[in-house]
């Protein structure tokens, strides 16, 4: 298992790119515990935290794919990094000013999440260009997703940690400059300064033309939603077994399953069409769910979070292969972005379901919003299986050095206008 990705890391480029893009997203990762604890520090009540960090999150799920159609048309040296030096700015008018004049820090934070680099989806356009095998491609999707888990655990620790060792306005500050050199470290380097988006049809609708795509992010819709809602569930859980220890552990028991199925997932190759094996990862996904709701003691809550999480990281592997494939030319930064945006807006949307259903039911309900969830993430891939599942002919070819390797011909174009 190792060696597999101990192979990719080695290859050069792979590690810095993979480093840079991880610590290029702190920023939007720690945004929403940076913004509540600076908030709060300020003399804010939690209603005002909260409603900032909304507003940070949608202009995120806004600006995401805006961004990544322009990383497709002008390469992205010339997009990511004037982004990431706007977003950082507009947190640091707001860690400088605070919530004294309202109107401002609305528009501050609403700038630093509208101008957050598609860091991500550029990571992803890269892979194929710096690997050049479609194996070792897949494999670095599921090392990127276990990344992610490392960096939603590790970021709020820094964020924690800057405000015991200074204040809550350092952490702002020092978080979005580390992203930015983390940005830097990715623009400057010959991958991505390299990088040519294939040539595109003009079209409004950019990647969600793609029909197969739009399947896809409505299954990640219900996913996110299931994500956000055992956020909330578990806080419930907490208030009535140990308190925020608990919730540590249960939220931290997600992450470590992410990370042995992730780990295990991408350490082998996987016969069949990447469409068909993610139905079957969504349907063990939403069944891992559904135990969450017998909520025994804390050790053997903590252990069933940890089963809750294991499909999770292969689930995200398999899409990014997807969305590779799904992607219309041209669009693969701007589709991988799409996708970003869709899981933050569900996991946002099951965040705001699944307070009123604890209020309403208690925890037992709580935690099945997330099965629910699951299980409707299932049914939209049952019911769109002949949409997702391409022909044959059009599997990817690795190793070019354009970012979209999808040769596929999109329902409703004759072969002589692929998109």
């Amino acid at each position: 298992m190792a060696a597999g990705y101990a192979e990719i890391l080695r290859t050069r480029y792979a590690a810095r790119l993979l480093a840079g893009t991880l610590v290029g997203r702190l920023p939007n990762a720690t945004a929403p515990i940076a913004i509540v604890l600076f908030i709060r520090a300020e003399g804010g009540t939690y209603s005002l935290a909260g409603a900032l960090a909304a507003v940070y999150g949608v202009a995120n799920a806004v600006g995401q794919p805006l961004l990544g159609r322009l990383v497709d048309l002008c390469g992205q040296p010339r997009v990511q990094l004037p982004a990431a030096v706007v977003s950082a700015l507009g947190m640091a008018a707001f860690a400088f000013t605070g919530p004294d004049s309202l109107a401002f820090a609305y528009v501050s934070v609403g700038v630093a999440g509208l101008f957050t680099p598609p860091l991500e989806g550029g990571l992803r356009a890269l892979w194929p260009s710096v690997l050049g095998k479609e194996g070792q491609v897949h494999t670095a999707y599921a090392m990127d997703a276990i990344a992610q888990e490392v960096m939603f655990t590790v970021g709020p620790l820094l964020v924690t940690g800057c405000v015991a060792l200074w204040s809550e306005q350092a952490a702002l500050l020092v978080v979005n400059a580390i992203g930015v050199l983390g940005a830097l470290s990715v623009v400057v380097s010959q991958p991505s300064r390299a990088w040519r988006s294939a040539p595109r049809e003009a079209h409004w609708l950019g990647a969600l033309r793609s029909p197969g795509l739009i399947a896809l992010l409505g299954a990640f819709l219900f996913i996110g939603m299931a994500l956000g809602s055992i956020t909330v569930a578990g806080v419930s859980y907490a208030d009535g077994h140990g308190g925020d220890a608990v919730y540590g552990w249960l939220m931290a028991a997600i992450g470590l399953g992410a990370l042995v199925g992730g780990s295990v997932y991408g350490a082998r190759q996987w016969a069949g069409v990447p469409e068909k094996r993610l139905t079957v990862l969504v349907a063990l996904l939403a069944l891992c769910y559904w135990p969450l709701t017998l909520t025994p003691g804390a050790v053997a809550m903590t252990a069933l979070a940890a089963v809750a999480g294991l499909f999770l990281a292969p689930a995200l592997a398999c899409a990014f292969i997807i969305v590779d494939r799904h992607a219309p030319r041209g669009t693969v930064t701007e589709a991988f972005s799409w996708l970003v945006t869709t899981f933050g807006v569900g996991a946002s949307l099951g965040t705001a379901a699944a307070g009123p259903v604890v209020e309403w039911g208690g925890t037992v309900w709580g935690f099945a919003v997330p099965g629910a969830a699951g299980a409707a993430a299932l049914l939209v891939l049952l019911a769109t299986a002949r949409v997702l599942v391409l022909p044959a002919d059009s599997a990817v070819v690795a190793g070019s050095s354009e970012n979209d390797r999808n040769g596929a011909v999109e329902p409703g174009f004759s072969a002589g206008h692929q998109a």
